[in-house]
């Protein structure tokens, strides 16, 4: 997608703090982290949504939680724990049209995610 923020992130096109990268998959430091662990992992194709996920995805949204799963043990947060958040469409407060999951961790996150 050309305007897309993430697919320009995928592509080098704007400098990120990369955590992973494979061949489908991209994960970042957020640039607003909401605590001391918030990365963002990513698909490398264009996926606006969860709504957008068709069969032919199933694989790689099932080895976007394994590369999560690797990442907190990575950053240090797998055994205290984490959160795992995903936006779907404008209620929801999705605010990049890119299906992208949130790994948020080290501290304590209490047990609401809304106010």
């Amino acid at each position: 997608m050309e305007d897309c923020l993430f697919c320009k992130i995928v592509n080098k096109e704007i400098p990120s703090s990369i955590v992973y990268e494979d061949d489908e998959i991209l994960a970042f430091k957020d640039i607003n982290p909401a605590a001391p662990v918030h990365i963002l992992v990513v698909t490398k194709k264009h996926l606006e949504s969860i709504k957008n996920i068709k069969k032919e995805d199933e694989i790689l949204i099932g080895r976007i939680f394994t590369v999560i799963n690797n990442i907190a043990v990575e950053q240090g947060i797998a055994d205290s724990g984490y959160r795992v958040v995903t936006n779907s469409g404008r209620d929801s407060g999705q605010e990049v049209k890119h299906l992208h999951f949130h790994i948020i961790g080290g501290k304590e996150l209490g047990s609401k995610i809304c106010k």
